[in-house]
């Protein structure tokens, strides 16, 4: 009874759409606008810098925190089982893409999984944050840098010389690679704009505006 709370819980946490409300803040609905996504890619593309990271930060959270919170309890509280922080985890990201507060539409998920992952195998997630960051430094494609790390998960995650403590647990292995198909997966028409040269760029430093073809 008290895992199922938690896991309704970690979904409706998981729900909150940060970036459509942060978008309505400054006077724009971010689901007409841009890829008209909810997640904080479009928001930095469509309202601002500095509200694209905080809509990044805000699910960044609401993955991390369900997370961090049920392993500690499990850690700490007697009766709780071992797989409620990877079942947590995982009904944040769900929460996300599939939201309740907007008829079951989301985002892709990719600030929710990577919060969710640092609580689970910080350090392989560190790895990825590594390759994310020199992917799009080079490319100022967003969408590829989660893409190649991501794929550095779904693979890194059975070398356990490449993660963190308990890294080499089957169930957690299985989890962290389908996570990371999935978010690939949620990539596909940006997979597709790369493909043909389409998809826009995003210039942390520079260019002076939020996006740039």
């Amino acid at each position: 009874m008290i895992a199922a709370l938690w896991i309704v819980g970690a979904y409706l946490v998981g729900g909150i759409p940060f970036g459509y409300i942060i978008g309505r803040m400054r006077g724009v609905d971010v689901r007409t606008v841009g890829s008209k996504n909810i997640g904080a890619t479009n928001v930095f593309r469509t309202v601002g810098k500095k509200w694209g990271l905080l809509a990044f930060a805000c699910d960044f959270l609401k993955g991390f925190l369900p997370t961090f919170a049920a392993a500690r309890a499990v850690r700490c509280c007697g009766g709780l089982p071992a797989w409620l922080p990877m079942a947590v985890g995982v009904t944040c990201v769900v929460g996300h893409m599939l939201t309740p507060y907007m008829k079951f539409k989301g985002g892709k998920g990719v600030a929710t999984a990577f919060g969710m992952l640092v609580a689970l195998v910080p350090g392989l997630v560190g790895v990825a944050f590594l390759v994310f960051v020199a992917a799009f430094a080079l490319s100022n494609y967003i969408s590829l840098g989660s893409c190649l790390a991501a794929a550095f998960l779904a693979v890194g995650v059975w070398f356990p010389w490449l993660g963190a403590r308990g890294v080499a647990d089957l169930p957690q292995c299985i989890l962290v690679t389908a996570i990371a198909v999935f978010v690939i997966w949620k990539h596909r028409a940006n997979i597709s704009r790369l493909l043909s040269g389409t998809e826009n760029k995003i210039y942390i430093f520079g260019r002076g505006g939020k996006t740039a073809g």
